[in-house]
């Protein structure tokens, strides 16, 4: 079964195969499909098989496990997402989706890198979205139950063979301008007023305002050993507030990312290492506008464009994979 875009009639039939699926499309077709070993989320925009294009219908299939492996699903809202990884299998990996802009995918950036398990096996996914210009909402699907979230997670926990193991990539294209002033913040939030640039307090709005700083670079820290973006959704000059797609956290310095010329070539360039045939990828939406995708290649490169991407925790401007091997 190759992972791309199906029309909604192959994908009733693949369900009907009993595979545990990883799906993502437009509302207005996941809700039309059965019952069956399934997780969804919303998204019209994906890098396809030949291109990145925006659909409302099709759907985008990843398969996950067989019928016959071992797989759970579960879904899980604020008050209980630092349990989300109890029911995780010794040896495999956990795919999960979570619907943007609820308190279940704040809940989840601010507590998962606190939790003690998080890194016994590999946790991929994506924050699901929607058509930007639209009036849609979020949504996550459990398959199995046939229940439509708009504020809790879904997560299928997949058990692999003793001679197999899952691993995730990371594939980030910026990196910190060294001309950039140290920024720390006094809390982790997705929301900031006042902050320390090179040890000062200041505004951040004012100072991004005032020095006209390029809002779709995002900022970069070093999280144990890994650049990890959090990018800007809104300057609020007048209020004095910055608000983030992903929390920024007190314990770090971060610095603004370097300008990117081309992303295509970028991407082309640090996707080398990737294998060719990749169990699942996703890329960021923000990477899909900014470097208007829509219509070209990555080599590669498929999936759902998503409204943020996790591997382990939430990552911003980000392509993930994850691949199994023999061990």
């Amino acid at each position: 079964m190759e992972s791309k875009l199906y029309p909604i009639d192959e994908v009733k039939s693949l369900i009907s195969q009993g595979h545990l699926l990883a799906l993502a499309g437009d509302e207005r077709v996941i809700s039309k499909l059965p019952k069956g070993n399934w997780i969804a989320g919303t998204i019209p925009y994906f890098m396809d098989v030949d291109k990145a294009l925006f659909t409302q219908e099709q759907v985008y299939v990843n398969k996950l496990a067989d019928a016959s492996e071992n797989f759970k699903i579960k879904s899980f809202n604020e008050d209980n997402i630092e349990n989300i990884l109890d029911d995780a299998f010794y040896n495999g990996f956990s795919f999960v989706i979570i619907p943007a802009f609820q308190e279940v995918h704040s809940a989840y950036s601010l507590k998962m890198p606190n939790v003690k398990n998080l890194y016994d096996n590999p946790v991929v996914g994506w924050i699901s979205g929607i058509e930007l210009n639209s009036n849609d909402i979020p949504k996550v699907y459990n398959g199995q139950t046939g229940e439509e979230f708009e504020d809790s997670a879904v997560i299928a926990h997949v058990e692999l063979p003793k001679n197999k193991m899952a691993q995730l990539d990371i594939v980030n294209i910026f990196s910190q301008d060294d001309k950039s002033p140290d920024i720390q913040f006094f809390i982790d939030s997705f929301e900031v007023v006042n902050c320390l640039i090179n040890g000062e307090e200041k505004n951040l709005a004012e100072y991004i305002t005032e020095n006209n700083l390029d809002t779709k670079l995002p900022l970069i820290a070093d999280y144990t050993g890994a650049s990890i973006n959090v990018s800007i959704k809104e300057v609020d000059a007048e209020n004095g507030i910055v608000s983030f797609f992903a929390p920024v956290f007190a314990n770090k310095i971060y610095k603004f990312a370097k300008p990117i010329n081309n992303y295509v070539s970028e991407f082309e360039i640090n996707v080398k290492q990737l294998e060719e045939k990749n169990e699942f990828s996703c890329n960021c939406v923000l990477n899909y506008f900014y470097g208007e995708l829509e219509g070209k290649k990555i080599n590669n490169v498929k999936g759902p464009i998503t409204f943020g991407e996790i591997a382990y925790q939430l990552l911003n401007q980000t392509l993930v994979t994850l691949n199994i091997y023999e061990k």
